[in-house]
Protein backbone atom coordinates (compact mmCIF):
# COMPACT_ATOMS: atom_id res chain seq x y z
CA UNK A 1 0.00 0.00 0.00
CA UNK A 2 1.06 3.46 -0.83
CA UNK A 3 2.17 5.72 1.99
CA UNK A 4 -0.24 8.60 3.05
CA UNK A 5 1.04 11.95 2.09
CA UNK A 6 0.75 14.67 4.42
CA UNK A 7 -1.87 16.50 4.33
CA UNK A 8 -1.86 20.14 4.59
CA UNK A 9 -5.16 22.67 5.43
CA UNK A 10 -4.51 25.52 3.85
CA UNK A 11 -6.59 28.91 5.05
CA UNK A 12 -6.34 31.75 2.76
CA UNK A 13 -8.90 34.47 1.93
CA UNK A 14 -7.01 35.47 -1.14
CA UNK A 15 -7.30 33.28 -4.04
CA UNK A 16 -4.34 33.89 -5.99
CA UNK A 17 -2.04 33.32 -3.01
CA UNK A 18 -4.36 30.37 -2.21
CA UNK A 19 -3.94 28.63 -5.88
CA UNK A 20 -0.12 29.43 -5.91
CA UNK A 21 0.71 27.88 -2.19
CA UNK A 22 -1.90 24.95 -2.49
CA UNK A 23 0.19 24.27 -6.34
CA UNK A 24 3.39 24.33 -4.90
CA UNK A 25 2.62 22.51 -1.87
CA UNK A 26 0.70 19.46 -4.01
CA UNK A 27 3.85 19.73 -6.45
CA UNK A 28 5.90 19.17 -3.30
CA UNK A 29 4.15 15.74 -2.23
CA UNK A 30 2.20 17.28 0.15
CA UNK A 31 -2.00 16.35 -0.10
CA UNK A 32 -3.57 19.91 0.12
CA UNK A 33 -7.24 20.96 1.12
CA UNK A 34 -8.30 24.74 0.57
CA UNK A 35 -10.63 26.85 1.82
CA UNK A 36 -11.05 30.50 2.05
CA UNK A 37 -13.07 30.80 5.71
CA UNK A 38 -11.79 29.94 9.51
CA UNK A 39 -15.28 28.29 9.68
CA UNK A 40 -14.98 26.52 6.94
CA UNK A 41 -11.93 24.84 7.93
CA UNK A 42 -13.21 23.95 11.49
CA UNK A 43 -16.20 22.07 9.16
CA UNK A 44 -13.43 20.37 7.31
CA UNK A 45 -11.82 19.54 10.41
CA UNK A 46 -14.95 18.30 12.15
CA UNK A 47 -15.75 16.01 9.11
CA UNK A 48 -13.38 13.33 10.66
CA UNK A 49 -10.92 13.77 7.53
CA UNK A 50 -7.01 13.33 8.34
CA UNK A 51 -5.04 16.99 8.36
CA UNK A 52 -1.36 16.77 9.47
CA UNK A 53 -0.74 20.54 9.57
CA UNK A 54 -2.69 23.78 9.59
CA UNK A 55 -1.91 26.99 7.58
CA UNK A 56 -3.24 30.08 7.81
CA UNK A 57 -3.60 33.30 7.14
CA UNK A 58 -4.29 35.70 10.34
CA UNK A 59 -6.29 38.42 8.22
CA UNK A 60 -9.74 35.88 6.82
CA UNK A 61 -12.85 37.16 5.46
CA UNK A 62 -15.67 36.20 8.46
CA UNK A 63 -15.93 36.17 11.91
CA UNK A 64 -13.08 34.52 12.38
CA UNK A 65 -9.42 35.27 12.19
CA UNK A 66 -6.59 32.61 11.63
CA UNK A 67 -6.10 33.29 15.44
CA UNK A 68 -8.93 32.54 16.37
CA UNK A 69 -9.05 29.57 14.44
CA UNK A 70 -5.76 28.28 15.62
CA UNK A 71 -6.55 28.86 18.97
CA UNK A 72 -9.78 26.71 18.59
CA UNK A 73 -7.79 23.99 16.18
CA UNK A 74 -5.38 23.99 18.87
CA UNK A 75 -7.96 22.79 21.75
CA UNK A 76 -9.23 20.24 19.93
CA UNK A 77 -6.05 18.75 18.05
CA UNK A 78 -3.10 19.66 20.88
CA UNK A 79 -0.45 18.01 18.92
CA UNK A 80 -1.33 19.86 15.31
CA UNK A 81 1.35 21.73 13.82
CA UNK A 82 0.15 25.28 12.97
CA UNK A 83 1.87 27.85 10.49
CA UNK A 84 0.35 31.29 10.83
CA UNK A 85 1.08 33.36 7.78
CA UNK A 86 0.54 37.75 7.57
CA UNK A 87 1.43 40.46 5.65
CA UNK A 88 -0.03 43.41 7.87
CA UNK A 89 0.51 41.85 11.45
CA UNK A 90 3.33 39.70 13.52
CA UNK A 91 2.68 37.53 16.93
CA UNK A 92 2.38 40.20 19.88
CA UNK A 93 2.10 39.75 23.71
CA UNK A 94 -1.82 41.33 22.63
CA UNK A 95 -1.76 38.41 20.65
CA UNK A 96 0.47 35.91 21.63
CA UNK A 97 0.39 32.79 18.95
CA UNK A 98 -0.79 29.18 20.11
CA UNK A 99 1.95 27.17 21.28
CA UNK A 100 3.70 24.67 19.22
CA UNK A 101 3.29 27.18 16.42
CA UNK A 102 5.61 29.10 14.07
CA UNK A 103 4.79 32.78 12.34
CA UNK A 104 6.04 33.12 8.59
CA UNK A 105 6.02 36.77 7.58
CA UNK A 106 4.79 37.38 3.91
CA UNK A 107 5.81 37.35 1.60
CA UNK A 108 7.53 34.08 2.12
CA UNK A 109 9.24 31.87 -0.60
CA UNK A 110 7.38 28.91 -1.45
CA UNK A 111 10.11 26.50 -1.20
CA UNK A 112 11.06 28.26 2.54
CA UNK A 113 6.89 27.08 3.14
CA UNK A 114 7.38 23.75 2.00
CA UNK A 115 10.99 23.30 3.97
CA UNK A 116 9.04 24.31 6.90
CA UNK A 117 5.96 22.24 6.51
CA UNK A 118 8.46 18.84 5.86
CA UNK A 119 10.18 19.74 9.49
CA UNK A 120 7.08 20.39 11.23
CA UNK A 121 5.89 17.09 10.06
CA UNK A 122 8.83 14.71 9.77
CA UNK A 123 7.65 12.47 12.46
CA UNK A 124 3.86 12.07 11.00
CA UNK A 125 3.11 8.30 9.89
CA UNK A 126 2.49 8.69 6.48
Amino acid sequence: MPARRVCVLVVEDEALISELVSEVLAESGFSVHSVEAGEDALRYLESGVEVDVLFTDINLLGPMDGAMLAREVRAQRPEMPIVYCSGRYSPSAAAPPVSGSVFLKKPYSPDDLCRLLERLTANTPH
